[in-house]
Order: structure tokens, then C-alpha cells, then sequence
């Protein structure tokens, strides 16, 4: 199966399942961390309805889905700090996905976007608990860095330089 990843507008019903997708892992992961347990439901409604994705559109964003096989797969979002530095955020293969190269092929297809945005620079920040996107991005030359935000959960905050 071929991999094909393209700009979808942030609320179409792909990006809002993917959005749900992502946004219920990554929550319950750090619940059953922290807490034993996975997040409440209200809670887990609550915070998926604060966030629209709006910053991710044009003209200063950029929301990409990829699809294997035509199937929505996965996500991955670039928005503009200034006008040099983009931020590469909401980046999300689904777990059939995961293992197939599209983790790699979506933050390539990011970083086009940010220089088509006019960035020269990629920041991002993680979660010190997400092991393999920390793995990911290093694996993809970027680098850490100190904070360039104040985000409630981030433990680690990673930069690259974009070359033509």
C-alpha cells in the first residue's frame, strides 16, 4: 500500500476523528501515568471541544493528513511563531499505522509545508513520557533545545533548521 499525505481544512470530520484519536491517547496514557486510570469521559469531552485546530489554518497553518492504503492514518500540524519559526505540533499515526515509514513521510511533508509557510526553522515540544516521538524527532535531526514555550505538559523541546 502507498502512503499519500495532503492538507485537509481543520474541521472536516477527518481531521476531527483524528483529532479525537490522538487527543484520547495521548490523554489516557498520561492518566494512567499519573493516575492510575484513564481520563473522564467529561473531561476527555471537555478538552477535545477547547480545540478547535483553527491556528492550524491558512494562511499562517497548515493541517496535513496522511492516509495508507486511502485510509485516514494520520496527522500532523505546522503553525507560524514568526515569520522565520514554524511549530510542528498534533503529530499522530494511528496504531495500524505505526511501523509502516509514515511517522517519517508526515513530519517530511510538515517540514514542506513550514518552508511553503516561509519558516526556516521547525520547533516543537513533548511530552517527556512520549519515548518514541522524542526517538522520532531526534532520529530526524532535531535537536533539544531550552524552552522556547511555557506548555502545562512539555518536559522536552526539540528545533531544527529547514534547508531548501
Amino acid at each position: 500500500m502507498l502512503w499519500s499525505i495532503a492538507p485537509e481544512p481543520y474541521d472536516s470530520a477527518v481531521a476531527a476523528a483524528l483529532w479525537r484519536a490522538y487527543y484520547t491517547e495521548v490523554s489516557d496514557r498520561w492518566y494512567l501515568l499519573h493516575r492510575g486510570t484513564p481520563t473522564e469521559p467529561a473531561e476527555l469531552e471537555r478538552e477535545i471541544a477547547a480545540e478547535s485546530g483553527a491556528g492550524l489554518a491558512p494562511p499562517r497553518g497548515r493541517l496535513l493528513v496522511a492516509r495508507y492504503g486511502g485510509t485516514p492514518a494520520g496527522t500532523a500540524g505546522v503553525r507560524l511563531l514568526d515569520a522565520a519559526t514554524a511549530e510542528l505540533t498534533r503529530v499522530y499515526l494511528t496504531p495500524a499505522a505505526r511501523g509502516l515509514g509514515g511517522a517519517a513521510r508526515l513530519v517530511g511533508a510538515a517540514e514542506d509545508a513550514a518552508r511553503e509557510l516561509g519558516a526556516g526553522r521547525m520547533v516543537l515540544d513533548t511530552r517527556t513520557d512520549l519515548v518514541e516521538a522524542r526517538a522520532l524527532y531526534a532520529r530526524l535531526g532535531y535537536t533539544e533545545t531550552p524552552p522556547h514555550n511555557a506548555a502545562p505538559y512539555a518536559g522536552h523541546w526539540f528545533a531544527k533548521e529547514l534547508r531548501g
